[in-house]
């Protein structure tokens, strides 16, 4: 299993599956993120907190945390 966290900069990746739960997972829907949608790693800060990522046109910033429970291929 390969999760968003994982990712190199400069990949491009598929949406595989959501983990987490309840309001977690929910705010995480409703930043465009669901399955099958394409996910464009562009920088991953010194630390590896936060990164970012562009979705659905638009650039999003996500801790290490929630990029974990996205699990991409």
């Amino acid at each position: 299993m390969n999760t968003l966290k994982q990712t190199k900069i400069g990949h491009t990746v598929k949406v595989i599956k959501l983990h987490g739960e309840g309001a977690i997972k929910r705010r995480i829907m409703d930043m465009g993120i669901t399955r099958g949608v394409e996910i464009y790693v562009r920088k991953v800060a010194p630390l590896g907190d936060p990164i970012e990522i562009t979705v659905r046109g638009y650039e999003l910033s996500l801790r290490k945390a929630d990029a974990e429970m996205i699990e991409v291929e």
